[in-house]
């Protein structure tokens, strides 16, 4: 009885994290709804947002960041489902090679978009130091997840990646957090959308590194 419950509840987990892509997605639909709907502006289609130079005057690094964010959010959602790991010529290995050049695209044109465009009223001087920080900790993310993918340490290396996507769809946890101070506060408010945009980079480190140590403690078992 024993050996047959426990391998129910293995059953029951592996349908369990297939609910993980799908969440993962919701989490992120918000930045790439707005992502396509700016697209759709730039290429000349109707104006159903509300026009902004700082990405209409050059915007190669918008629609850079916007593909590359819709792909490193909709594929990389899918990594963390163990059975598309398997073999040697797995979906995990494949995607991978669009993966991590997407996300370096998604923190540098983010890094060129903070530094040289025009900032949004309720953007700050803090504001603009938090976004390189967060910004440059994804990128260093990335080149770290590669060093350890060319030594074979797989598990730091997905450590690292998992730190990477949750950096990358931070967006759509920010657009939930902003709204609180936008209320009480207006949009332009410069300390509150600050500190929203703060807490939504953090709460999506704190969940990468509760699935880190989630994994750790599982091999230690085996």
């Amino acid at each position: 009885m024993p050996a047959r419950a426990a391998a129910l509840a293995q059953r029951r987990g592996s349908w369990a994290i297939w609910l993980v892509p799908p969440a993962l997605i919701l989490v992120a639909i918000v930045p790439m709804i707005t992502g396509g709907l700016r697209l759709t502006q730039l290429g000349g289609g109707p104006a159903i947002m509300p026009e902004a130079a700082r990405f209409t005057d050059f915007p190669l690094p918008v629609v850079a960041h916007i593909i590359a964010g819709v792909l490193f959010s909709l594929l990389g959602a899918f990594q963390f489902v163990p059975a598309l790991r398997l073999g040697r010529r797995s979906w995990h290995r494949a995607v991978g090679v669009v993966l991590i050049p997407a996300g370096f695209v998604v923190a540098l044109s983010a890094l060129w978009m903070a530094s040289f465009s025009d900032l949004p009223p309720g953007d700050g001087p803090a504001l603009l130091v938090i976004r390189w920080v967060f910004g440059a900790y994804m990128v260093l993310t990335l080149v770290l997840a590669v060093r350890a993918l060319t030594q074979r340490r797989y598990a730091t290396h997905g450590a690292w990646m998992t730190r990477a996507y949750a950096l990358g769809i931070a967006a759509g946890t920010q657009a939930y957090v902003l709204i609180p101070g936008s209320i009480l506060y207006g949009p332009d408010d410069q300390v509150s959308r600050a500190i929203a945009m703060t807490i939504g980079w953090l709460i999506n480190l704190g969940v990468a590194e509760l699935v880190i140590w989630r994994r750790k403690a599982r091999r230690a078992r085996l």
